[in-house]
């Protein structure tokens, strides 16, 4: 194997990159970048367009499996994050482990393996949050909902979300990625969506909005009011998003 001046480009998906690692070891080269195709990224270097092939996507995937089952799942989750240069973080990886083998797994600090898992943890931690703080609002008898999350997580809140709302009909829509997650009749998919702008809420929605407003204004302890605490379990990032904490001019009138 050899270093080489060349950047690999493939079409996003896992299966694809998995089929970069494949071309790198059968060309017995190893590329110094690897890009999605959807990202306009010029370059002094040979670019080398990489198709998915689920044959070769398989073999891959299969070779990890034998040096460990929780390889595979390990990549598939930081695959998802919004690690920088992912791709690459996660073929440097992959390389050490097929060179050292299964005890590559026990050296968590290594700077190959460390980002790899430092990434995941953060996502999931967004993950959790994400599944308490989506408000989801009624569109005429449909669910919506916006999150605009760092990661690409609408694939792991997927079986949340559709477990919960199994009896209903809702969209999940992430506006980082420009996705959605669709449920209806027991089925869900997750589907690209570049612009979307939900409708404004009828009468019925905006006076269920402002009694969860009030709800929580309610509950509230004043004297016992910690805004480092509160900043700490309920990330300001989120706020855009939630109800209770949107103040758009049409709150109740103030309690007597």
């Amino acid at each position: 194997m050899k270093w080489k001046d060349i950047i690999y480009q493939y079409d996003g998906s896992f299966d694809g990159l998995l089929c970069c690692i494949f071309e790198s070891y059968t060309q017995r080269e190893y590329p110094t970048a690897i890009y999605c195709g959807e990202e306009d990224e010029w370059s002094l270097f040979e670019t080398r367009l990489v198709l998915t092939d689920a044959a070769h996507a398989q073999r891959v995937g299969r070779s990890l499996r034998k040096l460990s089952p929780d390889v595979l799942p390990l990549l598939r989750r930081c695959f998802l994050t919004c690690l920088p240069d992912k791709e690459l973080a996660i073929y440097r990886f992959v390389a050490k482990l097929y060179r050292e083998g299964p005890s590559y797994l026990t050296r968590l600090s290594d700077d190959a393996y460390q980002p790899l898992l430092r990434a995941v943890r953060a996502m999931s931690a967004e993950v959790e949050h994400l599944r308490g703080f989506v408000r989801f609002s009624d569109y005429g008898g449909l669910l919506g909902a916006e999150i605009a999350p760092k990661n690409r997580v609408l694939p792991l809140l997927r079986g949340h979300f559709c477990a919960r709302c199994h009896a209903e009909t809702f969209f999940l829509y992430d506006r980082t990625h420009r996705e959605a997650l669709l449920y209806a009749n027991g089925r869900s998919r997750i589907v690209p969506l570049e612009d979307f702008r939900p409708a404004p809420p009828d009468a019925e929605e905006t006076a269920y909005r402002q009694l969860w407003r009030r709800f929580y204004d309610t509950i509230a302890i004043r004297e016992r009011e910690n805004p480092g605490l509160r900043m700490s379990r309920m990330p300001k990032r989120y706020w855009a998003q939630m109800t209770e904490l949107q103040h758009d001019g049409d709150a109740l009138p103030p309690k007597p």
